[in-house]
């Protein structure tokens, strides 16, 4: 069986070939500490003989004129020529203060800070620290790998919306494009995977839909799927297209999704897709328990498509019909410590525990009397799903607006946040109260997770790598949720500083010039005062013989 969802490659480490012999690694692991360990005083001890160097050999290089020239010619600058260049530093500051700030509200990162540690870092001989080799604690307290960028794995949303009957209608009413290139492309890579077949028999209609599944231009794609069914009217992958990206209605796309059950014949995959697709049309179109009856054939027939997570279609559309015992049974199966979780998994148990206690709760009878231990219970569940997907209360509360959810998600991401409140907020809305207790308890999830989070409470550590796949997941006029939030990089703060003090000294100069030259010079000779003191220590220190002799030298 052909995986729907497509995995992003992860990274492997690659085994040392000295790995074999434990003892010369020792050693040589022991060498480089020592040698990065003495790095900082040897560059110390150089630096201090420099400078002692420079100053032994002042007469000959003629340093004492060179600093009486150098000041003779500040002193005969203009007031004038500070305050240009004050300006222009305080603008070039500026201007650097303006691309960072862009590209870190862009990529979340700073640009300076990330030239230093890509390039410059090695140079000066650091090791970049990978995310793959630090252990942190699971929730069992065994060691497991922090999760790298590579690791990361995209999901193929199972709620996803129908191109033509949805997501074209919102381009159409705004104008703009609910899906990226990036996620529109794993879908594409998705589709062709799963409807090639058998690759010996491919025939030249399923040429004409491979290439079809990888066309950019959506008319394009449909032009190529006509030209398919011309071929071999019984082309299921076909019809399949069309019903995804043709139809303008949701009763226009299940007519296409039943032609193209019918002509599926015995390919699984087909099947799957298609009984699927036919049961969100029915769910759709308000006939609820049919699209529950037809989740739960599907299911039945294909025990072993759990990673297809049918399960959270049922459970959407058992919410709807407000069948909370069933939501309850699905939830016994599914909502097991050694089965992956989801938002869904663990919003709706909280949703459930919520929904018990959420009518007659009150903050602050809470806090007289204590909380219940159902209300306790549903407080737990509420820290427990908080911990998993951190970016879901905002848009359930909606304190963030909701944009259409993309076709594929990253676990514990933003894109799972959107995609879940998208579908669910309408299921929290009716439980009387639930909005309530969640608004009162949320955020003291954060107050129960360690920090720095390197270390889980219920689950492994939040990864780092969500805000990366998620601007790639989700449109640019989205503003994409960041968990933990991030402070401003150093760069920020040191070129908005320097922007500030340049301009006000480049002010300052222009409206007072003669008590900013006296402040200059005081202020330089209370610099060079220490400097002073030294100079004369070692001239105590040393004989004047000793100083003439290693001149003459």
């Amino acid at each position: 069986m052909i995986p729907l969802f497509t995995a992003q490659p992860s990274v492997k480490n690659m085994e040392d070939e000295t790995s074999s012999n434990p003892q010369s690694l020792g050693f040589t692991d022991k060498l480089k500490s020592w040698l990065s360990w003495s790095w900082t005083y040897i560059c110390a001890v150089w630096f201090a003989m420099v400078l002692t160097m420079i100053y032994v050999l002042r007469s000959p290089l003629k340093l004492q004129d060179t600093l009486t020239s150098a000041s003779v010619f500040l002193n005969t600058l203009t007031p004038k020529f500070y305050v240009a260049l004050t300006g222009t530093s305080s603008l070039i500051s500026g201007l650097i203060l303006i691309f960072e700030w862009w590209y870190f509200r862009k990529y979340g990162t700073s640009f300076i800070e990330q030239v230093s540690v890509s390039h410059l870092r090695p140079l000066l001989g650091g090791v970049e620290s990978s995310s793959t080799t630090g252990l942190f604690s699971s929730v069992n307290g065994e060691a497991e790998p922090r999760p790298s960028v590579s690791e990361c794995k995209v999901w193929r949303n199972p709620l996803n919306l129908f191109r033509g009957a949805e997501y074209s209608r919102y381009t159409w009413v705004t104008g703009k494009e609910p899906l990226t290139y990036y996620d529109m492309n794993l879908s594409a890579q998705d589709h062709q995977t799963f409807f090639t077949g058998d690759t010996q028999q491919i025939k030249a209609e399923d040429t004409v839909m491979q290439k079809a599944w990888r066309e950019r231009n959506p008319q394009a794609r449909i032009r190529a799927a006509y030209q398919a069914i011309e071929m071999n009217h019984e082309c299921a992958a076909a019809y399949v297209l069309l019903a995804e990206e043709e139809a303008t209605t949701i009763t226009e796309a299940e007519r296409l999704f039943k032609q193209a059950l019918r002509s599926a014949g015995k390919d699984i995959n087909l099947l799957v897709y298609i009984k699927r697709r036919l049961a969100m049309c029915a769910r759709k179109l308000g006939r609820i328990k049919e699209a529950v009856k037809m989740m739960r054939d599907l299911m039945k027939e294909f025990p072993l498509l759990g990673m297809l997570n049918i399960h959270e279609n049922l459970l959407e559309a058992l919410l709807e019909l407000q069948a909370y015992a069933d939501v309850q049974a699905v939830l016994a199966k599914y909502d097991d410590i050694s089965l992956p979780k989801s938002a869904t998994i663990c919003y709706t148990s909280a949703l459930l525990k919520a929904r018990a206690v959420s009518e007659k709760f009150s903050p602050e009878a809470a806090s007289r009397r204590g909380l219940s231990t159902a209300e306790m219970n549903a407080v737990e569940a509420i820290h427990r799903a908080v911990e998993f997907n951190p970016h879901v209360p905002k848009y359930l509360l909606e304190m963030k607006s909701l944009i259409l959810p993309p076709e594929h998600i990253l676990k514990r991401g933003d894109s799972e946040a959107v995609a879940y409140a998208f579908f669910h907020l309408q299921h929290w809305k009716r439980a009387e109260g639930a909005l309530n207790l969640l608004h009162c308890t949320w955020e003291g999830t954060f107050r129960i997770i360690p920090y720095p989070l390197e270390k889980g409470h219920l689950f492994y550590p939040y990864p780092g790598c969500t805000e990366t796949a998620d601007r790639e997941l989700l449109p640019t006029f989205h503003e994409v949720s960041v968990y933990p939030k991030k402070e401003l990089p150093f760069f920020i703060l040191f070129t908005a500083g320097l922007c500030s003090f340049t301009a006000m000294l480049a002010m300052l100069t222009h409206q007072f010039p003669e008590l900013m030259g006296v402040f200059v010079k005081a202020f330089f000779s209370t610099l060079f005062t220490p400097l002073g003191f030294f100079a004369d220590k070692m001239e105590s220190f040393m004989p004047s013989s000793f100083w003439h002799q290693l001149t003459r030298i």
